[in-house]
């Protein structure tokens, strides 16, 4: 183990062979890095890009041990790997992010106490694990709110409404007995995110906040540059920033922030990021000092100059969103699709980039 940068040719092994997986992977071969899937779905959409893919369950100490042996770091596309499996990893191969910043993303009771440790602001909450929390949340709270699972949840999926107290008992049953968090409902402006990065030496890269519309608790577009203000642009940045040196961070981070009606950013949870992954490759590389970058935004212009183009991501959701695929290629959109099998409704099958507009 050595914290030296990744020279080429090192291997990184990823933890989780889905959509982010995938797109890590081929970023990593620009970068002249081997990627070794560990993933125990066979039809895995990672699996195709990779250099070597292992497919065995998350309680395999055996394979997770070959994994660890045969690179030079490990990461993960999504924090919901099992710890019982990083034990079998770290005394083997360095995990990055580390294991506390897996812990705290994974699960929505941690990640917004550490939050509010930090200072930074969030949705009311309370724990909830039984009717008689769930009544004192509400006290607490409020209503409307919103009564999640602590894991696993995304997309919309494992979160139930609250008008009113009266809901409870219902909404406790339809999420099967779990442990949950109530969280409070806030009036804001519009969601947006940074997609930041750290390096080994501490130095910190962020992208351009992108501002989120979400339908049915499905992420539909994001557009960059979100509309803030200067103020608020650089706040959301050193927000990210704060989050990613609090936790000794390295890799990269998504951190999604609503702007209030007053005009300010209250930051909200951090999650693993998604559009900006040759940055997440670079975790062993050094990066710039703190600063908004403006990938794939730059298109050339008359005299030579360079502009500014606002960036649109639209998600393909569903067999609609497949559908939808003609018609992007006709506008210039490049299509990024994630190698799953079946379009169903709801499931992310890909996503469209495209130019908006210049300055």
């Amino acid at each position: 183990m050595t914290d030296a940068p990744l020279a080429p040719g090192a291997w990184i092994g990823i933890l989780g062979g889905g959509q982010l997986g995938r797109m890590l992977a081929m970023a990593a071969a620009r970068l002249g890095y081997r990627v070794h899937i560990y993933d125990p779905d066979p039809q895995a959409p990672a699996a195709d890009t990779a250099a070597r893919f292992t497919c065995a369950p998350w309680t395999d100490v055996a394979a997770l041990s070959d994994l660890a042996a045969s690179v030079a770091v490990v990461t993960y596309e999504f924090e919901n790997v099992p710890p019982a499996s990083l034990d079998a990893i770290e005394a083997l191969a360095p995990i990055r992010p580390n294991r506390r910043a897996l812990a705290i993303s994974r699960d929505r009771l941690e990640e917004k106490t550490f939050l509010r440790g930090l200072g930074l602001a969030t949705a009311p909450f309370a724990a909830v694990d039984d009717m008689a929390s769930l009544r004192a949340a509400l006290e607490a709270v409020g209503t409307p709110a919103i009564l999640k699972t602590r894991t696993l949840g995304y997309d919309g999926k494992g979160q139930i409404r609250l008008t009113s107290p009266e809901e409870a008992a219902d909404a406790l049953a339809a999420l099967g007995g779990v442990p949950a968090i109530l969280e409070g409902h806030i009036a804001f402006d519009r969601e947006v995110s940074v997609i930041a990065a750290r390096g080994l030496d501490g130095s910190v890269a962020a992208y351009d906040p992108g501002e989120n519309l979400h339908e049915g608790g499905i992420l539909r577009r994001t557009t960059v540059p979100a509309r803030l203000t200067p103020a608020q642009r650089s706040d959301a940045v050193l927000i990210a920033a704060r989050i990613l040196e609090a936790l000794d961070h390295v890799g990269v981070m998504g951190v999604e922030l609503f702007v209030a009606d007053r005009g300010g950013a209250s930051g909200q949870r951090d999650r693993p990021a998604r559009p900006q992954f040759g940055a997440l490759d670079r975790a062993g590389l050094p990066h710039r000092p703190v600063r908004t970058a403006y990938p794939r935004r730059r298109r050339p212009a008359a005299g030579g100059r360079t502009r500014h183009a606002d960036v649109e991501m639209e998600n393909l959701i569903g067999p609609e969103g497949m559908a939808r695929i003609p018609a992007l290629l006709r506008e210039g959109a490049r299509i990024h699709l994630y190698g799953k099998a079946e379009a169903r409704a709801g499931r992310k099958m890909g996503h469209a980039n495209r130019l908006l507009r210049s300055d």
